[in-house]
Order: structure tokens, then C-alpha cells, then sequence
């Protein structure tokens, strides 16, 4: 229902069979939520049969309340989460505004109405069909109650999934090679459920290979890629370096890489005058992947946010405490929270000198729902930098308002009618805030001995694409380096790179030490042996040139599979998620 068009594209026989495997889960829990009304009706063997009604009825409700608004929640967070409801919720507990920006004020009131109605009707025919019942339950014989206790003991048997070795599970729901019908079958409750229960251990849940093999499988190929094949296309080794991560940013919305060409057209334009690196993915699909990704040139494990663990990013690598050790003064804007994902925290242990958030800015410049207004945060950090600046200087802006729910403070450039739209309109917005920024950047005194690199922080499933959900245009996003510290302008890089890549390269290009940075190589380097890797809940993309694999940890299969070198990019992308995994494992 919530995601209909969807749906049709499955057609009737591949729809009726997510009801058909999915019947496993439904049963599992509600085997599960059986227990205890089972346990309490054998009460009723002594007992009025009245109060057990009642107690059975109160549970039940209590139950569909809360389950309805899971179901909500679920519902509502698929399209931009791309998975079923998960503990990915729980980070969100603290700062639910921030979970609810995921969500358009519409589908906040629909989803209400709709929780509230449901949960109301179903309440309505459990109690007449329960009621009617109960009044023909007497107090029987006690020796009844073996059997009521055999009934209950059977519910083991739908909760297992059956009589197998191995409890049912959420691979035995999968049957289709089309994610979405995997994940239309799958029970979001049980889901919820299932990833509740199964913590974090120390066990690496992604281990393909010995440890020593699966370095060697990574070894053989990025040794290779370490080192540029090209001279230096900088001009200097210590240039200012200035650092805007744009929200959510696709290539699909870029014109110089083969997206919407009216999107994006400040940036369209500054692409001819700099460096284009065309072949650029993210590692992850959120702001609290990217960032590790782009500081700490670290992969984002699956399901888990490192950055949210500061037990664990207090070890790892940070480019501005590098930066620091360089002589720069390192800086980071934010027009919003920067407790959102424990940002604030990794911050502080990247030792950023200064940090400028939402708190600076007036209630009245700020959108609903992230902090402040695009045009008004470039504005501050424009200002800023109009003063006279102790150089070099090193400068992190981190835009907002082309997250969702995509409100804007000027006119929607492609209108609001759609959802596709609205993220059109959003992008084209802060594209010129950026392309105003730049040209004011030309201006200044440090331009010409500075470095700005415009990079996105994650791509987006907007607009709409086809393929795979989860295939490469989903992680696609640009990269642009200008500036006056450039040596080489108006070219295109095509080497197949990543976010773990940046660190590691700008700190060669500083003559600096960047060994700490140990899953990144040369983003200049132009061997055919170059790769990029990008994680997602329960799954990897690896690709190359020369092929794309896709796998998917709970069917434990490829989703999709190309090109000549598939099959080597099966075992490459598997030991770069399980080296990287065993890495965040070990940091405490």
C-alpha cells in the first residue's frame, strides 16, 4: 500500500509470493506474542474467565498500539533508509527529530491517521471476537492443564519455523533477485526484533577467509594502486584546504557526469575549471558513514555507525588532527546539531580546533527540521573567512538543506509536486549558495594559495533510478577540486575511487605521513586495477571498470554480477568488508 508503484513493477505472481514466504516471519512472531495469553488462558481452567478476558485484552492492545506505530515507522523510513526497521532506530532515540526529518510532513499526518484508524478498527473486532468467546469458557477439571501446556510448549514449533536444525531467519524469506520483494516479505517486527537480540559480539559475522588470506586477496591488488601515476597537480605542499561536503549529493542530479544537466548548474560549470573525478563513490549511504569515511578514510561497517561509538573513533586515524600536526588551523561549520550521530564527539576527538554549529546561528534562519539554512550557514563561513586568516588553514563545511524534507527559504526551482522534485529543487538551491560562495572565494587574498574540494557525503536514492536499489548509481556521487593551488585544471579523473581514498591522497600530496590511513591508496593512481567499495546494511558493492559485484549478507548470494572481473571482485569485496570489520572490532 505505502509503496504501491513499487509493487506494480513486481507483478501479481512475484507479489502474491512475498505474502507466501513471508509467512514464516508472520508466524515466528506471532508464535512469539501468543506466550503469554496461551500461559494466562490456562488460568481459566480455576478462574473467572472474566478477568482473564480481560487482562488478554488489555495485553493485546497495548500490543497493536505499538506494533502499528513500528509499522508507521517502518513504512515511512524505507524510502530513504532503503531497509526494513532495524536497530539502526535505537541511534536515533535521543534526538527523534533528527529520524523524523526522514519524513515529510504529510507522511507524519497520513502515517497518524492511519496508526490511529487501524489500531482502532482491529482493536474493535479483536474485542467482539474475544468477548464471545471467553463467555463460553467455564472453570473445568485441573487436569487440563497438561494439555493447555503441551498447547503452548507446540508454539515452539512456528517460532522455530519449523522442525530444522537451523531457527528460521530472514534468508529463508528471500527468493527473488529483486531486493524489494525480499524486503516486502520480510516481517518488519520480527525484524526489529531479530537485530535487538543479536548484539554486537566479538565474532566477525563477515568472515569469508583466513584473516592472512583475506590480506593477501587486498594486498595483491591495492599495493599497486599506492602511489600517483601522474606529477604532483598541486602547486605547493602546504596550500590552504578548504573542504564543503554536500548533503546528499547523487550524480544523477550532476550534468558533468552524465546526470540531469539543469540541476546542478554552478557546478556543472566550475567542473571545467578545476579537476572532475568521474568515477567517485561513496562508502556509505549516511552522513555519519561519510563523515568517518572522508576524515578517518575508514569503511563504514555494516549496520553499525562507528561515529557513534567514541570508544572506538578515539583510535581512529583523523585527517584534522593530521592537519594540526601539519601546522593548519582546522575549523568545522555546521548550520545544525552536532550531537546528531555523536558528531560533536568524533569532532573533539579529531581535535578540530574550532567548531561552529547550529547554536551560532537564529532560530528564525533555520529550516524545520536540520539547522540553518543553506545560504544563511555558507554566508557565516564566508564572513569568517573574510577576515584576515592565520594561514594555512584548513576549513570543514558540512551543508544541510538538501536533506530531506527538502524546505527551502527561496523558490523550488523544479517545484514541490513530487518528492524527486523537491530533491531537484533542494540541490538546485544549494548549488547556488556553493557557485555564490566560489565566486566570492576568487575574491579573497588566500585564494590563490588554496585547495577547495567539493565533495558529497553520501548518494541518494533520489531521484528515482533504474537497477538495483542498493547498484552503483545509488553511491555515485561528484568530487571537484578548484583553486588557486592547483597546478592542473580543466581535466577529468576517471580512476574508480572512493571517499577512503581523500585522506590518504591529500596528506601525499603534503609530503605528510598518511600510513595510519590504511584503507586508502591514490586517488591519482590510473591502473585498471583501481576499485571502489561501498557498504550498506547487510551488504557490499565492489567495482572496477572492468566488472561490479554485488552481494548481500542475509541471502548470502549476489544480488547482481558483471563484467569481466566479477568473480574476482566476489572475493576482493568480501575481504574488504571482513578486514574492515575485524578492524572495528578490535578497537575498544
Amino acid at each position: 500500500m505505502f509503496y504501491f508503484e513499487k509493487t506494480t513493477e513486481l507483478g501479481i505472481t512475484t507479489t502474491l509470493k512475498t505474502f507466501l514466504y513471508g509467512l514464516q516471519l508472520d508466524a515466528s512472531f506471532s508464535a512469539y506474542l501468543s506466550f503469554i495469553p496461551f500461559l494466562i488462558s490456562i488460568v481459566t481452567i480455576f478462574n473467572n474467565s472474566r478477568k482473564i478476558y480481560k487482562i488478554i485484552l488489555w495485553y493485546t492492545i497495548v500490543v497493536l498500539i505499538i506494533l502499528n506505530l513500528f509499522l508507521i515507522i517502518d513504512a515511512s523510513l524505507y524510502q530513504a533508509w532503503g531497509v526494513r526497521l532495524d536497530t539502526s532506530l535505537l541511534a536515533y532515540i535521543n534526538t527523534p527529530e533528527v529520524m523524523l526529518a526522514s519524513v515529510s510532513s504529510f507522511q507524519m499526518i497520513t502515517g497518524s491517521l492511519f496508526w490511529i484508524l487501524s489500531t482502532y478498527i482491529f482493536i474493535v473486532i479483536f474485542k467482539k471476537s474475544l468477548h464471545s468467546k471467553y463467555n463460553k469458557v467455564d472453570i473445568s477439571n485441573w487436569l487440563q492443564v497438561p494439555l493447555f501446556l503441551i498447547i503452548t510448549a507446540l508454539l515452539i514449533i512456528p517460532l522455530r519455523g519449523g522442525f530444522q536444525t537451523i531457527p528460521v531467519n530472514q534468508s529463508n524469506v528471500y527468493f527473488s533477485n529483486k531486493m524489494f520483494a525480499n524486503h516486502a516479505a520480510v516481517n518488519f517486527i520480527w525484524n526489529f526484533a531479530n537485530t535487538l537480540t543479536h548484539k554486537t559480539s566479538d565474532k566477525n559475522v563477515y568472515q569469508f577467509y583466513d584473516k592472512k588470506l583475506a590480506k593477501s586477496i587486498i594486498e595483491k591488488r591495492k599495493n599497486k594502486l599506492l602511489n600517483p601515476t601522474t606529477d604532483s597537480i598541486l602547486n605547493t605542499t602546504k596550500p590552504n584546504v578548504i573542504l564543503i561536503i554536500w548533503e546528499s549529493l547523487t550524480a544523477k542530479v550532476v550534468g558533468s557526469l552524465g546526470g540531469e544537466p539543469n540541476v546542478t548548474e554552478n557546478l556543472n560549470r566550475l567542473s571545467k575549471e578545476g579537476i572532475l573525478f568521474t568515477n567517485f563513490y561513496g562508502n556509505g549511504d549516511r552522513t555519519d558513514k561519510g563523515l568517518p569515511a572522508i576524515l578517518s578514510g575508514y569503511y563504514p561497517p555494516p549496520v553499525k555507525r562507528i561515529m557513534r561509538m567514541p570508544n572506538k573513533t578515539r583510535s581512529l586515524p583523523m585527517l584534522p588532527k593530521k592537519m594540526n600536526d601539519l601546522g593548519y588551523k582546522t575549523s568545522f561549520y555546521y548550520g545544525g546539531d552536532t550531537n546528531f550521530g555523536n558528531m560533536n564527539t568524533y569532532l573533539r576527538n579529531a581535535e578540530v580546533s574550532k567548531i561552529v554549529d547550529g547554536s551560532e546561528f537564529d532560530k528564525k534562519d533555520w529550516n524545520s527540521k536540520w539547522g540553518a539554512f543553506d545560504d544563511v550557514f555558507m554566508e557565516r563561513f564566508a564572513k569568517d573567512l573574510s577576515t584576515k586568516q592565520a594561514q594555512p588553514f584548513f576549513k570543514i563545511a558540512l551543508t544541510s538543506t538538501s536533506h530531506e524534507p527538502y524546505e527551502l527559504n527561496s523558490t523550488y526551482k523544479f517545484g514541490k509536486n513530487t518528492e524527486d522534485n523537491l530533491f531537484r529543487s533542494s540541490h538546485a538551491y544549494t548549488d547556488k549558495v556553493i557557485g555564490d560562495f566560489i565566486s566570492f572565494a576568487k575574491k579573497q587574498d588566500w585564494y590563490k594559495n588554496t585547495l577547495i574540494v567539493i565533495m558529497s557525503d553520501h548518494g541518494h536514492s533520489s531521484p528515482k533510478h533504474e537497477g538495483e536499489f542498493f547498484g552503483p548509481k545509488k553511491f555515485q556521487i561528484p568530487m571537484l577540486w578548484l583553486g588557486g593551488a592547483l597546478q592542473k585544471k580543466g581535466i577529468e579523473i576517471d580512476n574508480m575511487t572512493s571517499q577512503v581514498d581523500f585522506a590518504y591522497t591529500l596528506l601525499d600530496l603534503l609530503k605528510a605521513d598518511n600510513s595510519d590511513f590504511k584503507f586508502g591508496k591514490s586517488l591519482f593512481n590510473a591502473s585498471e586495477k583501481q576499485y571502489a567499495h561501498y557498504l550498506f546494511n547487510n551488504g557490499f558493492g565492489t567495482l572496477t571498470k572492468n566488472g561490479f559485484y554485488l552481494f548481500d549478507y542475509v541471502s548470502n548470494k549476489s544480488i547482481l554480477k558483471y563484467g569481466d572481473e566479477a568473480n574476482q571482485l566476489d572475493s576482493l569485496g568480501k575481504a574488504l568488508t571482513q578486514n574492515a570489520y575485524h578492524d572495528f572490532l578490535s578497537r575498544k
